[in-house]
């Protein structure tokens, strides 16, 4: 039997890249991509750790209009092109191009886009970790039954979240402790 990895599942807006910044209000062409510090070295740490790295992300602009999901393509290729410069490598993307408040399956809160990614890359979603900013990052990953961790929150609320870290290099220290070879 071919035992089942573990995955950290990373939100992109606002857990990868900056967003509603002074830079950047919204990440709709690759010149609005600003990835924030530190996450290069804790996505490649992940990496060698032994962990598959996915992100997962809701992107609305879509659905509403504000670029097209070629434009999204190329913001992921640049995304995974920025962290391969420093030795870094996500796993897999999956996002929902719905619109917010359209009740899709695969929109977060729900757990579709998680549960697909575990299913096509045999994850064990037990043992694995959700790291997102918002609450329905945070949903999302406990209805996948994956541990979860709040970073960069501008909210003083956890939503349930397992810990809480300013950011995703002050949470790799927890993340790596929960790691099973």
């Amino acid at each position: 039997m071919i035992e089942k990895k573990q995955a950290v599942f990373l939100d992109r807006d606002g857990v990868i890249n900056e967003v509603l910044t002074k830079k950047v209000k919204f990440v709709n062409k690759p010149s609005d991509l600003y990835l924030l510090d530190g996450v290069a070295e804790s996505i490649k740490m992940l990496n060698e750790s032994g962990f598959l790295v996915f992100v997962v992300t809701n992107q609305g602009g879509i659905g509403l209009g504000y670029m097209t999901e070629e434009m999204l393509k190329t913001i992921h290729t640049d995304l995974k092109n920025k962290l391969a410069k420093q030795g870094a490598k996500i796993d897999d993307i999956s996002y929902c191009s719905h619109k917010p408040n359209s009740d899709c399956p695969c929109r977060k809160p729900k757990a579709y886009m998680l549960q697909k990614l575990a299913a096509t890359h045999n994850v064990d979603l037990s043992r694995s970790i959700m790291v997102g900013d918002r609450e329905p990052d945070i949903l999302a990953g406990k209805e996948a039954g994956c541990q979860t961790v709040l970073v960069h929150s501008r909210s003083t609320y956890s939503y349930g979240a397992d810990v809480v870290f300013q950011d995703l290099k002050n949470a790799l220290p927890w993340i790596l402790e929960h790691k099973n070879h």
